[in-house]
């Protein structure tokens, strides 16, 4: 052998040991997901079933604690918005979501679904963007498959027995416009 392929030979053999060495078996676990500091934990719910929507029959971890369990009614009007730390549009509504939570109170609950994204950066980001309301992460994009959406963001807004009333489908530019859209689908006067 001349020492090119002598030379690639030992090369294919290093990198198939080191492949073979460090594979997802010896990998070690994925630590439990804790809670972001910033982000409050999902609210209690009732145990009163939701009302038939096209939302998945899911319960998804909160990324400050707790769950947000789509099979039961949130018991208020609630905003779901779901997001994405990978998507642009989204990076530019979700200082307009925290400020409905802000303005909302107790009027309106307001929840975000990280969708389709990584732990670590949909909790990066959510800390970056100053976010404080409650987040569910939905890494598989359950909800998101289940509501027919191909794209973020999207906001349902659902009223207190769980039935979504509308869904937006892309951002929403101003705080105003995110009050017309719950005064008109919500019934809720902000």
């Amino acid at each position: 052998m001349s020492r090119g392929p002598r030379a690639l030979a030992a090369a294919l053999a290093v990198g198939l040991a080191l492949l073979t060495a460090c594979g997802s078996d010896d990998a070690p676990a994925d630590p439990p997901a804790q809670p972001v500091a910033a982000l409050a934990p999902c609210p209690e719910q009732p145990d009163t079933p939701a009302a038939d929507s096209d939302l998945p029959a899911v319960s998804l971890d909160c990324l400050g604690g707790g769950t947000l369990d789509l099979t039961r009614a949130p018991g208020v009007p609630t905003v779901l918005n779901l997001w994405a730390s990978w998507c642009g549009p989204c990076r530019e509504e979700l200082p307009l979501v925290q400020e409905l939570a802000d303005v909302a109170g107790d009027q309106v609950r307001v929840v975000g679904v990280a969708s389709k994204d990584g732990m670590p950066q949909a909790t990066s980001f959510a800390a970056d963007a100053g976010i404080t309301f409650p987040g569910a992460f939905d890494g598989d994009g359950a909800v998101m498959t289940a509501m027919r959406l191909v794209g973020l963001p999207a906001t349902a807004f659902l009223a207190a027995d769980g039935s979504v009333a509308f869904v937006q489908v892309g951002p929403v530019r101003s705080i105003e416009e995110f009050e017309e859209l719950v005064a008109t689908h919500l019934g809720v006067q902000l």
